[in-house]
Formats: structure tokens, C-alpha cells, sequence
């Protein structure tokens, strides 16, 4: 009887060890299964972003081949060329792909403030009058000439040079050196978020001073850098090209309203060297988005930077 018992209990025990076994084998299977599900998964998440950063990437060289015929066709640039126009997205294996071409040389270049090192008189005021215009305060073109310039003295009314910025709770230093993108604004005196966003629309960064393509420059960059033309007359103007765009320089000067309107031929031009490319590429759940800033300057054009997310 007791020996009987002892081997039900032994034989209980032992089903209960196969049962847990078997669980835990079970368990594991199941576990592996579901990693390896999920590493699938990273694997092609992977493989489909490596997929779109390329289609980005070639998007990018798309764009310079656009600009590069276009070139070869005539060199006044302006909203009706094909490359200017908005496309839709376009289908590509497993995904699409979307991107514009924005010419960038019709804004105002806020490295035309300094030139040399040395803050340029001219650019400054073409500055003020925009920032006029904008609702701005005028002290604004004062502290972003002082952060570029090279030296450490304080331009009045409204600069500042390395002995405001290191008495900041977080101290820094001025730049001294051109712009490298917008968002470096943020960094200098009197430049807040609201002052950003108003002026994003009518300036840009670029590499090297450069004249304003008229025919892409808002209405306020017109009348900011001529002297003596009206916000009115400048709109008129940005309507007129609409419908006939200028072919060079001399047409734009003949339908200039009469008023003693005065314009550098070194600050306008019908062309443009410099474009913003931006695109947005989708593979499978994957998406990437590619910026760039490309400089044609003749041939092939040149990649200033590029920026893949």
C-alpha cells in the first residue's frame, strides 16, 4: 500500500516536471518566435529606410540635372519654368516620392550685411527698410551685423559684441563670421521666435552676396531694396510678372513706376545660382526627408549642403 502510494506520488511529480517543461519550452518557443518576428521586422524597417534615404538622395540629383538643363535653355529664371512648378508625388517600387525646387536667390541674404568682415552701409539700410515693413525693430539689423562682422566693437543704437553675450545665463560667443543657417538667429540679441517666423518668408542664408532675382522677390524684398518704391508699387509690380515675367534687367527698370526709384544694377538680376530642394520619400512604413541647397553656377550644379532625415 505505501509502496503503491510512493510510486502515484513519484509518477504525479514527474508529470508535473514534463507539464512545466513543456511550458517553459513552450514559453521559449514562443518567445524566440516572437523576437525574431520583431527583428524581421527592425531588419525591413531598416532596409526600407536605407531604401528611401537613396530614392532621397537621387531625388536630390533629379533636381540638379532639372536645374543643369536649365540652364542650357536661357539664363533668366523665373516662376513659370517647368523645374518652379510644384510636383505631385510620384510613384516608385513599395513607395512614392514628392519634392519641389524653390529658387532661394529672389529673398533677401542676410550675409549681404557683411562683406569682407566689414558691415556693408548699403545692405543695412535695404535691411531696415524690410524689417520696417515687417513691423520689426530696425535695432535688429544693428545686432545681427555685429554678430558677422569681424571685429568687437559695438555698433549704436541696439549691437552687441562678446561682453553682452557672456553675461547671459548661458554665456557664449559672437560668430563673427557669416550666417550658417536661419535658425542661427535665435542666438542674437532681440531675435525671438515671433521675429524668426515673420521674417522666414523674406530672407534666406546664403554662402556668398549676391544680387535679388526679381522675379521671385516678394513684394516687401522689392521695396525694401529699392529706395523710393512704395509697398503699393511693388506689389503691382510682383502682379504684373505673373503674366510676363522679366526677361532682364533693362525690362524690369522700364516698368518701373515713375518716382525717382533708384536700384543698384549689382543688386538685381533675372537669374538665379542658388535653390532649395526639399523632398520626402516613402518605402514601405519608412519615410525620409531630404533638404538641400544647391548652387548652379553655370554647369552641374553644386551641393552647399544637404540634410537627410
Amino acid at each position: 500500500m505505501d509502496i503503491r502510494m510512493k510510486s502515484t506520488g513519484q509518477s504525479g511529480v514527474a508529470l508535473v516536471l514534463v507539464m512545466l517543461i513543456v511550458a517553459l519550452a513552450t514559453t521559449l518557443a514562443a518567445f524566440m518566435v516572437t523576437r525574431q518576428n520583431l527583428w524581421l521586422r527592425q531588419i525591413e524597417s531598416q532596409f526600407d529606410r536605407a531604401q528611401a534615404r537613396r530614392v532621397g538622395v537621387a531625388a536630390i540629383d533629379w533636381a540638379r540635372a532639372v536645374l543643369a538643363d536649365d540652364i542650357r535653355a536661357g539664363n533668366t529664371d523665373h516662376e513659370g519654368e517647368m523645374w518652379a512648378m510644384r510636383l505631385p508625388a510620384m510613384p516608385v517600387e513599395s513607395g512614392e516620392v514628392a519634392g519641389t525646387i524653390e529658387d532661394r536667390q529672389g529673398l533677401f541674404n542676410l550675409n549681404n550685411l557683411v562683406r569682407n568682415g566689414a558691415v556693408s552701409t548699403p545692405d543695412m539700410a535695404q535691411f531696415r527698410r524690410l524689417l520696417e515693413m515687417l513691423g520689426l525693430p530696425g535695432d535688429l539689423a544693428t545686432a545681427l551685423a555685429d554678430w558677422m562682422d569681424a571685429d568687437s566693437e559695438t555698433q549704436y543704437p541696439g549691437g552687441a559684441e562678446d561682453l553682452y553675450y557672456l553675461a547671459q545665463a548661458r554665456p557664449y560667443r559672437t560668430a563673427n563670421r557669416p550666417l550658417t543657417e536661419l535658425g542661427e538667429l535665435a542666438l542674437v540679441k532681440g531675435f525671438d521666435s515671433r521675429s524668426v517666423e515673420s521674417l522666414r518668408s523674406y530672407v534666406t542664408v546664403l554662402p556668398v552676396p549676391g544680387p535679388i532675382n526679381v522675379n521671385f522677390a516678394p513684394a516687401e524684398v522689392l521695396a525694401a531694396v529699392a529706395q523710393n518704391m512704395t509697398l503699393a508699387d511693388a506689389r503691382l509690380l510682383v502682379q504684373q510678372r505673373g503674366g510676363r515675367p522679366f526677361k532682364d534687367v533693362a525690362d524690369f527698370r522700364q516698368r518701373l513706376p515713375h518716382g525717382g526709384i533708384e536700384m543698384a544694377d549689382g543688386n538685381i538680376s533675372v537669374s538665379s545660382q542658388f535653390f532649395l530642394v526639399t523632398g520626402r520619400a516613402s518605402i514601405g512604413g519608412a519615410q525620409v526627408y531630404t533638404q538641400a541647397l544647391l548652387q548652379r553656377s553655370g554647369g552641374w550644379p553644386a551641393v552647399v549642403w544637404q540634410n537627410i532625415q
